[in-house]
């Protein structure tokens, strides 16, 4: 019986505790293998994610019925913005063809749900022979940084890449409207984590597997707490707040928090 061996129950669950971290960290460990480009990954990486979600490394938050609250807010939110928005992507589609040649939305795998690959979806801002090199080397800058770094996670509105209306589309956040589609094909949600690209996962910590829980958002905590004033871990750790947090509530919170800290100097 369990009171009859007490240290047997306490060393019981720290190697539970042991066994999960462990498989937390084979998942993490997996996803260096990105590092040698798409090329070496298969066609989505619930390979590297969906093993821990599987076996239990990671808790499931939430219920049942509070998906299908924030499933049916999500379509409904999604339906009446891009009715309100329909003209100004007319606006941006027209820009973007008049200042350069080329398609007007840009679309790039991302990382969903239980490491569900999707194609998001974004008003294109960068000129056609560009590289995801720059971006892939600003996130190596920002996840291997020490101590306070200058500058959190924000849009490379001064690349060379970006085109003049792209600039212009990027601090004002109109090039993420077209996700809206993503939240209405059921890919993602307005309110959530931010949307994981592959080769960021050589970064991440055993304890943030655990944002892949959720759909990636529009919208989330991370975005309306200073996005351009936090580092990587704090972002991936406000992420992961999020999923532990999550309720109908919380979400209308953020959401109402929203339109402050797109026009806020500290987070455009």
């Amino acid at each position: 019986m369990a009171t009859l061996h007490p240290d047997r129950d306490e060393t019981d669950a720290r190697l539970a505790g042991v066994r999960s971290r462990a498989r937390a960290r084979l998942v993490v460990a997996g996803a260096r293998s990105l590092r040698r480009g798409p090329s070496a990954a298969p066609g989505h990486v619930g390979w590297l994610v969906r093993p821990a979600l599987r076996r239990g490394v990671l808790p499931r938050h939430g219920s049942s019925l509070q998906d299908r609250l924030k499933r049916a807010t999500d379509l409904v939110l999604s339906i009446v913005l891009l009715i309100c928005f329909a003209p100004l992507f007319v606006l941006a589609a027209v820009a973007i063809r008049l200042d350069t040649r080329g398609p007007v939305f840009f679309r790039q795998p991302r990382i969903g749900r239980d490491g569900r690959e999707f194609t998001m979806l974004k008003f294109r801002s960068m000129a056609l022979d560009a590289t995801p090199d720059a971006h892939r080397d600003y996130i190596n800058s920002l996840a291997n940084a020490t101590g306070d770094h200058d500058g959190g996670l924000r849009k490379l509105t001064a690349d060379r890449r970006v085109t003049r209306v792209g600039a212009i589309l990027r601090k004002t956040s109109i090039d993420e409207a077209p996700q809206l589609i993503n939240v209405l094909a059921g890919r993602m949600s307005i309110v959530g984590p931010r949307p994981a690209v592959a080769y960021e996962l050589e970064f991440y910590r055993p304890e943030h597997v655990e944002r892949f829980r959720v759909r990636p958002g529009l919208t989330g905590l991370w975005q309306v707490s200073g996005r351009s004033q936090l580092g990587w871990y704090e972002m991936l750790e406000l992420d992961v707040e999020y999923v532990r947090r999550q309720s109908f509530a919380y979400d209308m919170w953020l959401l109402l928090r929203t339109p402050w800290a797109v026009l806020s100097a500290h987070t455009a």
